[in-house]
């Protein structure tokens, strides 16, 4: 069974001062040997970006070292990338544009759950890991 994992629970796994950084870290140590985890490379480029800018090159370097091996990333292409752009556009949500495209690959890879900590994904349809996030 598959994962998806978001950019929240990413953040949270390496930022040690995270509200939730302790419950992100025992979701990860739970749902690695059952799951297989996978992201997008949008999400991959705005983890970067924030972790870069809060943390520094340092909690960039154990995202690239530590995190993202263990999950697999998938690259957005170009008809999916039309398809969220037209969706963000008509939306009257205020999820953000990678939100939009996490939730296309999620129907598009058939995924009912994210590791997230973000309630875009409830209000979205989709179930959220662990259960009590968000």
């Amino acid at each position: 069974m598959a994962l998806f994992v978001d950019t929240s629970a990413l953040y949270a796994l390496i930022d040690r001062n995270d509200p939730v950084h302790g419950l992100a870290a025992s979701t990860l140590g739970e749902v690695v040997r059952l799951e297989l985890l996978l992201t997008h490379n949008y999400v991959v480029v705005e983890t970067i970006a924030l972790v870069e800018r809060r943390l520094g090159r340092a909690g960039v370097d154990k995202l690239l070292d530590e995190i993202l091996p263990v999950v697999e990333t998938t690259w957005i292409d170009r008809d999916t990338h039309e398809s969220v752009v037209s969706a963000y556009r008509g939306a009257s949500a205020h999820a953000s544009f990678v939100d939009h495209t996490s939730f296309e690959f999620m129907r598009l890879q058939e995924l009912r759950t994210a590791f997230a900590f973000d309630a875009d994904f409830r209000t979205a349809g989709f179930d959220l890991v662990p259960s009590r996030a968000a």
